[in-house]
């Protein structure tokens, strides 16, 4: 058991200890401390994890892999995770809990990465737990709020259900194959009755913590209700973790005509169920809730050509990192908001706060796939794949949903730019909260416009076994 393999995550779990043993010696109004250890952590786990780029092997018994898949976990997830720290010491400032977030979240964090890293079936199963356990505390971290508690409720109900789905699902394959072992099962024939049940029941479980249909319906009761920094967290951490966990399982059983079919089905069903929902929002968090959802049948589509299109990972790994960079700064305005979600707060913002309308703006034109924003290039790429994978189909129905996801965008850019301001100015929350506002919307802008090596890095990247 190579110990420096896991350094990243073992940097996270010092770091959650650390945090948690702050919390319990500080008073009240410094528990904002606690968020100091927590970013030491990140960035050690960042820094390890860049170090370990070139490695392609399977270690701890193979039931972890070391790959591009995995490198690009611990990045994204590390980085979506300071981020949204950083907005957590303002937001609770007067929460006698607060020091616990920090553990919680780095743990959440842990669980994500450990999706996306295994290569064993008793290994993703503990990482769905362990990333669910610890994200239905966050959701209801508010537990004075009802719509808190109620998020909180909903996501662990949910996730009960398809997190048994998930443990039958593994039960029955690891039976009919007689090993949980992704490189035996890779070698295995599963074309019995109940080893394809059981692979079904593995994706439904998956699509709870991508947020996809049919385990979808938390995601916007967590965007509205729980805390800002954690429904950040919540949308966009998990996500990573499940859709690199279910492209490496779904590479594995090219010959399993039902499970590609299944993965197309359901990237479709997402998308248009989370994009014709969002269009009767009024509610800023709860509209993202639902883009989160459209989001997710789009990264599902490079999960259904998984292997048959050789630029189906780099695809699903740049629309990853478009996604959690947008979806972050639309959060990250919110919170320096003091949590607006109303639609109506949002009239003439560009005129009373001109920077966080700007960062509002191009977080959205990403998600919907405007040029020249990052996730242009990440909706683009998953399209080519998609065709490159003979489903051009599915990329048609991305297209046409594409072009209805910017109808419910415009509702809130139209009257950021155009409608008068109602009352004074918005209050702000912190100067950090602004920074990651401002400075990941700046990102979204030059990253799209500097894409060439990020795009050449990514296609680089290989999954294991």
């Amino acid at each position: 058991m190579p110990l420096a393999d896991l350094g990243p995550e073992i940097a996270l779990i010092a770091g959650a200890l650390a945090a948690l043993l702050m919390a319990m010696a500080l008073p009240q109004p410094r528990l904002g401390l606690c968020l100091w250890p927590a970013l030491a952590a990140l960035a050690v786990a960042g820094t390890w994890a860049v170090a370990q780029a070139d490695a392609a092997r399977l270690t701890f018994s193979g039931v972890w892999a070391l790959d591009g898949a995995t490198l690009w976990a611990r990045i994204l997830i590390v980085t979506a995770t300071a981020l949204c720290l950083i907005l957590a010491p303002r937001w609770f400032a007067t929460d006698r809990r607060h020091g616990e977030f920090y553990a919680l979240t780095l743990f959440s964090a842990l669980g994500a990465i450990a999706m996306a890293a295994a290569a064993d079936l008793l290994q993703l199963v503990m990482a769905v737990l362990l990333s669910s356990v610890t994200g239905y505390v966050l959701a209801a971290f508010h537990r004075d709020w009802a719509l808190s508690v109620e998020a909180g409720m909903k996501y662990f109900l949910i996730g009960a259900l398809a997190n048994a789905l998930l443990v039958i699902g593994a039960i029955l394959v690891m039976g009919m194959a007689g090993t949980s072992d992704y490189a035996a099962l890779a070698r295995t024939d599963l074309g019995q009755p109940l080893a394809l049940a059981g692979l079904a029941l593995i994706v439904a479980g998956l699509a709870f913590k991508l947020g996809a249909v049919p385990g979808h319906a938390w995601m916007p009761d967590v965007a509205e209700g729980a805390p800002v920094p954690a429904a950040a967290f919540l949308t966009v951490v998990p996500k990573i973790g499940a859709a690199l966990a279910l492209f490496r399982l779904v590479q594995l059983f090219p010959e399993v005509e039902m499970l590609r079919p299944l993965i197309a089905a359901l990237s479709v069903a997402t998308m248009t169920l989370g994009n014709l929902a969002a269009l009767w929002q009024d509610d800023l968090r709860r509209l993202l809730g639902w883009s989160s959802v459209s989001q997710s049948g789009y990264a599902l589509m490079a999960v259904a050509v998984a292997d048959l299109a050789p630029d189906a990972l780099p695809a699903l790994l740049w629309f990853l990192a478009a996604y959690a960079l947008a979806n972050v700064t639309g959060f990250a305005v919110v919170a320096q908001l003091r949590g607006r979600t109303a639609l109506a707060d949002y009239h003439g913002l560009i005129a009373a706060r001109p920077g966080l309308a700007a960062a509002l703006i191009v977080a959205l034109l990403s998600l919907t796939g405007i040029p020249p924003l990052i996730g242009f290039t990440g909706k683009l790429e998953l399209f080519v794949a998609t065709l490159d994978g003979g489903y051009g189909w599915l990329a048609l129905a991305a297209v046409a949903n594409t072009v209805l996801s910017l109808g419910y965008y415009l509702r809130v850019i139209g009257p950021v730019c155009f409608a008068a301001p109602e009352g004074p100015p918005p209050a702000c929350l912190s100067r950090a909260a602004g920074a990651v506002a401002l400075g990941s919307g700046a990102a979204v802008v030059g990253i799209g416009l500097f894409a060439g090596p990020f795009l050449a890095r990514a296609a680089g990247a290989v999954v294991l076994p």
